[in-house]
């Protein structure tokens, strides 16, 4: 019998010598069995200092500021969404019946985190030497994309930009509500330009990445119209 995985394992170039690892990495919790939240912690903080090593030496006279907004570019929700696409990890989640129904396996912050679990579990599996490789792999044509300058900066800051060069008032951010259990909240915030009547929400796993989402609707509503 062909085992359905092998098609993910040869998409994100590592084969598990322990396969419930990979299991549990695509299991999410509405699925009431050992999911991949741990995993995705571990993830998370494998790639940001994956990226930001790789940064560090392939722009040695980048500043700070620079190094922390490319690294943005890369970690970020959007950026892991495409990852999953390539993946077809859709294809191999395990969802419950409440997140089947919804379309679980299409939304955003579940794709985020399944790709940030199969990084921690790959780890697990392996060693850090491992999945650097795999992980630079996985980014080698964003690596080469990348330029330091404008074109890097989050949203916060090009609205803030945007709006201070034409004298305008600086855009206000608010909680509108926070929802889930403590350790998996989901944040919706809203973000206000008094002066010119317009208003944008954003949601994310965080205050911080809700705001960008907010702001970064509202940077696209202004320069559209």
């Amino acid at each position: 019998m062909i085992n359905p995985l092998n098609k993910l394992s040869k998409a994100i170039g590592y084969q598990f010598n322990n396969e419930s690892l990979l299991e549990q990495a695509l299991t999410h919790r509405s699925a009431k069995s050992v999911h991949n939240e741990r995993l995705e912690f571990l993830g998370d903080s494998i790639l940001s200092f994956v990226i930001a090593e790789q940064l560090y030496i392939q722009f040695p006279k980048c500043k700070e500021g620079d190094l922390s907004r490319m690294r943005s570019t890369l970690v970020r929700g959007e950026t892991l969404v495409e990852l999953a696409q390539d993946f077809l990890i859709s294809d191999y989640l395990t969802l419950g019946p409440g997140e089947l129904k919804s379309g679980g396996h299409r939304r955003t912050s579940i794709l985020e985190d399944a790709v940030e679990a199969i990084i921690g579990a790959i780890y697990l599996d392996s060693d850090i030497n491992t999945i650097k490789t795999i992980i630079l792999d996985w980014y080698e044509s964003r690596l080469k994309a990348l330029k330091p300058g404008q074109e890097q900066k989050d949203a916060k800051t090009q609205l803030q930009e945007w709006l201070q060069g034409r004298k305008q008032e600086l855009p206000q951010y608010q909680v509108v509500s926070i929802t889930g259990k403590d350790h998996k909240q989901t944040f919706c915030v809203s973000c206000c330009i008094e002066h010119l009547s317009q208003s944008t929400q954003g949601k994310g796993s965080s205050r911080r990445k809700a705001e960008q989402e907010a702001a970064r609707a509202m940077l696209n509503q202004l320069t559209s119209s």
